[in-house]
């Protein structure tokens, strides 16, 4: 019997036709004087993060300024009834952040309200739900990360992990942050809580519970953002969990990396943390960072180069750990080509895409389980594996779920089930935290007629006057 040559596969001049076309995309730094309020910034002053800083946007009236005529009326009064109305966190964006709106060009009405960065850092009105901009199961703390503190500002939520909350302010706030009781200025909807204890107290009495409780190995230093943390007591404190000779992975947690990389270049800063990263390898401890970007377009050349920087100084990994955010990452594409922009512009690992947290005027965000589902299975294969990004769920009292481990979906009601295999901080003595289910939930006007019914029911109006 003759043998059969095997077809061979197309050549990479004749390649199959995928869902998603890859192909390099170079990191970009839009042109900041195309704003009328930078024309005449230096690339030395954009480079100098106090330059940044001082220019913060905190204001209509500063955004106007900046901007120029180029927004309509319209859109400023959209913003404003924003922030008087809804907002849950007050304005407040660097110029490297604003300047990734809208960057391919002068700024334009049309393009601003379609822009994914625009849509998350600068909420307006009209892009909230509009029968229910809030779930009725939203709540302020919506992961219970208060009510699990071990000491002021630690929360003990995993068995061998802790998030350490220094610092109560950010560079730049986010519209759908998590920690919006915490964190930021008040708004006219929402009186934050405030630390009681004064910051060296507090940093102290962290290390104390630390080096008492040698099950845990691995401590989140976030906040707020650590880019806010005054740098001499940030490489204080990390110098001293270094010390505790439980503690094996350090993450510092900085959304500053993206939204003002230009403070991660600071060569003070960069050769602190080269004698940290040297102490961590010297100790056999993993030091790394975290950060936050949401689309393709915030991976800046500046970007590349603060991450790439901070790698070099000796950290382990830089991680980004974004939100799933409808309008904003919401299709494949999107959150491929901004995981390729991580990997290949700046060195940066894709590592989870959270679901929007159930917080007070997060609806418009938010996306359904399902989606969420999808999405994973959507963007699996063109990714190396190492580099594939877990969509996660964070359920409250449970933590971090991949969407696949759901235990029943309830599609209609948009109501999720989800079993647990260890107890919280808060759970020591209760003998059934490990065999009931804990429940999340699906945004009301995604869900089929019969599900948007339900939710207006006495059986749901109960469900969302009692615990969640």
């Amino acid at each position: 019997m003759a043998y059969a040559a095997p077809t061979l596969a197309p050549t990479a001049l004749d390649p199959l036709p995928q869902p998603y076309e890859y192909r390099r995309r170079e990191a970009v730094e839009p042109d900041w004087t195309r704003f009328p309020g930078w024309r005449d910034v230096t690339a030395a002053q954009w480079r100098d993060a106090q330059w940044q800083r001082a220019h913060c946007v905190k204001s209509v009236r500063q955004l106007r300024e900046v901007v120029g005529p180029g927004l309509d009326e319209a859109f400023y009064a959209d913003l404003e009834t924003d922030q008087r109305e809804h907002a849950t966190m007050s304005l407040l964006l660097t110029p490297q952040v604003l300047n990734t709106i809208g960057p391919d060009g002068p700024p334009e009405t049309g393009a601003w309200y379609r822009d994914p960065v625009r849509r998350y850092m600068l909420p307006v009105a009209s892009d909230r739900q509009p029968t229910l901009p809030s779930h009725p199961l939203a709540s302020r703390d919506s992961l219970h990360e208060a009510e699990m503190w071990a000491v002021e500002g630690l929360t003990h939520r995993y068995p061998t992990k802790v998030l350490a909350e220094l610092v109560t302010t950010c560079p730049q706030y986010c519209g759908h942050c998590t920690r919006m009781d915490l964190v930021g200025n008040n708004t006219p909807q929402i009186a934050k809580y405030r630390f009681v204890l004064r910051p060296a107290d507090r940093l102290d009495r962290m290390i104390d519970y630390l080096r008492a409780t040698p099950t845990v190995r691995d401590v989140v230093v976030s906040g707020g953002d650590v880019a806010n943390v005054p740098w001499p007591r940030l490489r204080s404190f990390v110098d001293r969990l270094l010390d505790i000779e439980s503690v094996r992975d350090v993450r510092l947690a900085s959304k500053g990396l993206i939204g003002l990389p230009q403070h991660w270049m600071a060569p003070e800063l960069l050769d602190g943390m080269a004698e940290l990263a040297a102490k961590a390898r010297n100790r056999g401890v993993s030091l790394a960072m975290h950060t936050h970007a949401n689309a393709a377009q915030q991976v800046t050349p500046l970007v590349a180069e603060a991450s790439r920087a901070l790698l070099d100084a000796g950290l382990r990994d830089v991680r980004n750990q974004g939100v799933l955010l409808d309008g904003v990452n919401s299709s494949p594409e999107a959150l491929l080509d901004l995981c390729f922009g991580l990997l290949d512009n700046a060195g940066i690992m894709p590592y989870y895409f959270y679901l929007c947290d159930m917080i007070p005027g997060a609806e418009h965000w938010r996306l359904p389980l399902a989606e969420a589902q999808r999405l994973q299975h959507a963007i699996m294969g063109y990714l190396p594996g190492f580099a594939t990004p877990r969509v996660v769920c964070d359920v409250p009292y449970v933590g971090k779920r991949w969407v696949h481990q759901v235990d029943s979906y309830d599609r209609e009601r948009g109501i999720s089930s989800w079993a647990k295999n260890y107890r919280t901080s808060v759970e020591h003595g209760d003998p059934e935290a490990l065999e009931r289910t804990y429940r999340y939930y699906d945004p009301v006007h995604t869900l089929p007629e019969a599900g948007r019914r339900w939710w207006s029911t006495p059986e749901a109006l109960a469900l969302a006057g009692g615990a969640a």
